[in-house]
């Protein structure tokens, strides 16, 4: 096992390349957008993510990563391609199947198909179903679903520390795969069937999820009854055997804000908590604009003006630049065609095609109410008198 073939370089498909061609692997990464493959052959990087630049340029230096738009042969590959939702949340594995199709010309017998995109429970399945379809013999195939589960802003650290979970479509398939990922993975690799790996990374989330639903309820609550949320969690929290999570302006990211909805598709009527706690994670945020709305109407009433609104932050965690379905941009864009006068704000972004990013101190200065949205490094100790401030994260 030298060539690994990577498909999407994306936010997991990027770091796990360059990982492995800093391991000594020959690194093939395939990707669909002709700027990104551009980028990373010139040993630069698309996203925002620490110590990768210096992955990826070590990598392309040492000619281990090389970039491409199509698939070569390779003794595994890796499919890390989005898997989003369709209207109505519906699970949206179109990426995972194109993928499938694009490596079936290249795959060959002996060879690991390794699925790590989040997908519902089956997609390992029909990975080899399409393969099947395209003429692959997949009983030659080792195929597994190992699932990313690392945290962005970590990301280069926790691919080798974190434990992983492998799942194969047969137990060789499984231990030729675990067998793979203990050449490069610190933590445990903990062996499965296909489908449990599949419902261990959306029960991940979904835990994660229910729990901030929890601190989000409650923050709406004390907003309610005049109590500081913050000093109640903190207070909270010093019980022994409670640990309330922080509240936000919602739930966003590519995991958690999607992965729960797998779930619940397919789980129907059954999944009773996984699918209150996804509404009440949307609920926040259509409750944090209309908070935001009713606190520039009441500038506005007592200064005969427009208020103009800094809305701090639009990624969907704080210190990346991860847009993906992120509530802070939801918020702003929401807010902007409310038709109020909206200075939008990302540190970890240079320009933005939907808005004029400005820097975050101008924006505090001319703004007249300062919305925290994402807790951001470079909002803490801001100086904000004299404004109306709005805090949904703590800041």
């Amino acid at each position: 096992m030298k060539k690994i073939c990577v498909i999407g370089l994306g936010y997991i498909g990027l770091p796990t390349a360059a990982l492995l061609a800093n391991k000594g692997y020959d690194v093939h990464g395939v990707d669909v957008v002709k700027k990104t493959v551009d980028i990373i052959n010139r040993g630069e990087i698309h996203i925002v993510e620490p110590e990768l630049d210096t992955f990826v340029q070590a990598a392309v230096k040492s000619e281990k990563l090389k970039a491409s738009l199509k698939p070569i042969e390779a003794d595994v590959f890796i499919i890390a391609v989005p898997t989003p939702f369709h209207e109505g949340y519906v699970p949206n594995i179109d990426y995972v199947i194109s993928a499938s199709k694009a490596i079936a010309p290249y795959v060959k017998e002996g060879n690991i198909v390794i699925l790590e995109s989040t997908s519902p429970v089956g997609t390992t399945d029909r990975v080899e179903e399409v393969l099947k379809e395209e003429g692959v013999d997949t009983t030659k195939l080792y195929i597994a679903h190992c699932p990313e589960r690392v945290l962005p802003g970590q990301i280069m650290r926790e691919l080798v520390e974190n434990d992983r979970i492998v799942g194969g479509t047969t137990p060789e398939a499984t231990a030729k795969t675990v067998e793979f990922y203990k050449t490069f993975v610190d933590g445990e690799v903990l062996s499965t069937d296909a489908k449990t790996a599949e419902m261990a990374k959306l029960t991940e989330n979904s835990f994660r999820d229910t729990n901030i639903a929890f601190a989000n309820e409650l923050s709406i609550l004390c907003d309610k009854f005049g109590i500081d949320v913050w000093e109640l969690i903190s207070l909270t929290n010093r019980h022994p055997r409670v640990n309330v999570l922080q509240p936000g302006a919602g739930v966003g990211g590519h995991c958690i804000a999607v992965d729960p909805w797998f779930i619940v598709h397919a789980g129907g009527a059954d999944a009773k908590i996984i699918r209150t706690a996804r509404e009440v994670n949307t609920y926040k945020t259509e409750w944090a604009i209309e908070k935001i709305k009713n606190a520039a109407l009441s500038f506005e009433n007592e200064h005969q003006r427009k208020a103009r609104v800094a809305c701090m932050g639009l990624a969907f965690k704080p210190n990346i630049d991860d847009l993906r379905e992120s509530p802070a941009l939801y918020i702003t864009r929401q807010l902007r065609a409310s038709d109020l006068d909206v200075l939008a704000v990302e540190p970890n972004i240079e320009s933005f095609s939907e808005f004029d990013v400005i820097n975050y101190e101008d924006a505090v200065s001319q703004a007249d109410v300062v919305v925290f949205l994402v807790g951001h490094n470079e909002f803490k100790g801001l100086e904000s008198n004299n404004k109306i401030i709005i805090n949904f994260c703590g800041i």
